[in-house]
């Protein structure tokens, strides 16, 4: 369990989309085997500490014929933003994908000061 001890607590959130890669031949929609694709994400502000990072699909537009396989998560997560992956591999076939993410941390107060 991650225990905060700040009290100020810093939520942000957004919504990415990934790829539509149906609208022109993209490699989700064409290739096989296995594919990536990364996002870089920047917070509005910096976190005072590497936060606490949610990824999930929000949109999936999978073909029917194919097996559905993805694998989505945060990565290289520090207190300035981190890398939104996304990857497939086989014979699926992803026409869009949209992913929503929450990262939540310490936060610095206005009140903060450090002697140098």
């Amino acid at each position: 369990m991650r225990k905060l001890r700040s009290r100020l607590l810093g939520v942000e959130n957004g919504s990415v989309m990934l790829f539509s890669d149906y609208q022109h031949d993209g490699v989700m929609w064409t290739g096989e085997g296995p594919r990536e694709f990364r996002k870089v994400i920047e917070f509005d502000e910096p976190f005072s500490s590497i936060p606490m990072v949610q990824v999930g699909l929000s949109l999936w537009d999978f073909d029917k014929g194919t097996n559905q396989r993805a694998d989505i998560f945060a990565e290289m997560v520090n207190p300035e933003g981190f890398a939104l992956v996304f990857r497939t591999w086989g014979d699926t076939r992803i026409a869009r994908a949209r992913a929503d993410w929450i990262a939540f941390g310490e936060v610095k107060d206005d009140d903060d000061w450090v002697l140098e």
